[in-house]
């Protein structure tokens, strides 16, 4: 993540937006979102994984730590930075800094984005249900839904297929994660998707 920042930051780019690579991104909509925030304020949207604060122990020196609990979007689910607020993590993200920033509290990448933004910076998550991990029973989002959605995930969950539930343009066995069916759902003028498909 901290390679993402530091290209992100010399891009000049308006939203710095990170999603894991078992998820499915309609750009659309993510497009949609975003377009309703300014870029130049402070905001970092996503979804949580818990239903509580991650509670962490900060370091502050060798002989000194202190406990820290703050919000953090998962990158399972995907979030966004805005520009304005990348550039005010700068201190503790850029160029080497984010990897000293995580020793600080150990954790893994996406809890230390978190970390720098809420509890340094003190700026709060802006929770979105349009992200979506595979932390959640997937089954439950609606198939009149899936068209408003901005991630998808998939995954297995006591040998159980966690994957948006649908009919579509590919059997389960072709396309266990659905992406391919949803994509077809959602931009049916892909080449590659089967003509005239039942939903």
């Amino acid at each position: 993540m901290a390679v993402e920042y530091d290209q992100f930051i010399e891009s000049g780019r308006k939203w710095f937006c990170h999603v894991d690579d078992d998820n499915y991104v309609n750009v659309q909509m993510l497009v949609k979102l975003l377009s309703s925030y300014a870029h130049t304020q402070d905001i970092y949207i996503g979804k949580p994984s818990l239903d509580k604060p991650i509670q962490a122990t900060e370091r502050i020196s060798e002989n000194k730590m202190h406990p820290v609990h703050f919000w953090f979007a998962t990158g399972g689910a995907g979030f966004c930075i805005s520009r304005g607020l990348a550039l005010k993590m700068t201190p503790w993200a850029s160029g080497g800094h984010f990897m000293s920033t995580a020793e600080k509290i150990r954790l893994p990448d996406d809890c230390t984005i978190g970390y720098i933004i809420e509890s340094v910076l003190g700026v709060k998550l802006i929770r979105s249900n349009l992200f979506h991990s595979h932390l959640e029973n997937l089954h439950q989002v609606p198939k009149s839904e899936i068209h408003k959605q901005v991630t998808l995930s998939y995954g297995m969950f006591e040998n159980k297929r966690n994957s948006i539930h649908m009919k579509g343009a590919f059997s389960v066995e072709e396309d266990p994660s659905r992406f391919r069916s949803i994509h077809c759902l959602l931009y049916p003028d892909t080449p590659w998707c089967p003509p005239n498909i039942a939903y």
